[in-house]
């Protein structure tokens, strides 16, 4: 017998998350990702030979404040894929229980579910699913890969129909980009309300692996007990506070301003050569075209291949300006 066959069987047989990093890729300008383009100025001076605490509890409420939230409805993760890890550890029994997903969404969801042995449901339309067998159901809005937007009125009835069986979860990764409000403020009317956040997009500290979940109090103090100690790193905690201050939010708003603009820019361009963009509230488009993938790779660029769709992130105004080029050859 091997090693190999030493794992969980569910383990040998998974296909792992195709990162954009896991795919790799050679090219000038990188749209591949969903990352803020140019460069966070960030720094750390401060001692790190002690372990930090359960909770980075300084950021914590400064995040709490931010969002309109007591800090007790508030978990820090590193990165939103742990809080979805611990979301699925703590409500999904293993080999019993199922998530509910409607795909083309964020890959990690069904990942971390069948890493868990907890079965994975799709549908074609989350307002009219069969939710009595879903003990958690994701909806990524804005969504990714797509971009769009589910209306506030079919959540609010999600969450109703859910009441009682099942945990709506709600990732709002790219919600600083998106015209609409975010639902956080809903958690003290719908208990089963969970949501999630990063600092990977808006804030452009995808190199930091910081995310938050949002919930009621009873969820957050389930969520903390299967949450690994010192999750937070000391440095992390301290460089996503300088985003938390008046000048670091108001940075974030410029550069959300920014995107959307490049992004009004860029669809227009693509659409007036004859693509087909996906309406997005988020930083990147899904252009029905394949081969543009390669049109693009071919001018130095490297964006990201679905499902016959090419998916653009929206970078700096120097990378923007490459991609262009790129399109126009």
């Amino acid at each position: 017998m091997s090693v190999f066959d030493l794992a969980r069987p569910n383990i040998r047989e998974l296909v792992p998350y195709q990162s954009a990093r896991r795919i790799g890729g050679q090219a000038q300008v990188f749209v591949n990702a969903n990352e803020a383009g140019g460069l966070v100025n960030a720094a750390f001076d401060g001692a790190i030979n002690r372990y930090p605490g359960a909770q980075p509890t300084e950021l914590v409420a400064d995040y709490a404040r931010y969002c309109g939230l007591k800090p007790g409805q508030l978990l820090a993760t590193r990165g939103a894929d742990e809080g979805i890890e611990v979301l699925i550890r703590t409500f999904c029994e293993p080999e019993l229980d199922a998530i509910l997903i409607q795909p083309p969404t964020y890959g990690m969801y069904a990942i971390t579910a069948e890493t868990c042995a907890v079965a994975v449901k799709t549908t074609v339309s989350l307002q009219e699913a069969d939710l009595s067998d879903a003990k958690l159901v994701f909806v990524c809005r804005p969504n990714n890969p797509t971009g769009e937007m589910m209306a506030p009125d079919d959540l609010k009835a999600l969450l109703e129909r859910a009441a009682g069986s099942a945990l709506v979860v709600v990732d709002e990764a790219y919600i600083e980009f998106a015209e609409a409000q975010s639902v956080a403020s809903w958690i003290n009317d719908y208990p089963n309300l969970v949501v999630l956040r990063t600092f990977s997009k808006a804030f452009g500290m995808a190199g930091l692996r910081l995310g938050m979940v949002l919930a009621n109090e009873e969820v957050i103090s389930l969520l903390a007990k299967v949450l690994a100690p010192y999750p937070i790193p000391t440095p992390v905690a301290a460089i996503a506070r300088q985003a938390m201050t008046e000048e670091g939010l108001g940075l974030m708003r410029d550069r959300v301003r920014e995107v959307n603009a490049l992004r009004a820019t860029l669809v227009n361009n693509l659409e007036a050569k004859g693509y087909r963009v996906i309406p997005s509230s988020a930083n990147f488009i899904l252009v029905d075209d394949e081969a543009l993938f390669d049109k693009l790779l071919a001018g130095g660029v490297l964006a990201r291949r679905l499902s016959g769709k090419t998916r653009i992130s929206i970078g700096s105004t120097q990378e923007m300006a490459k991609v262009q080029e790129a399109i126009h050859g």
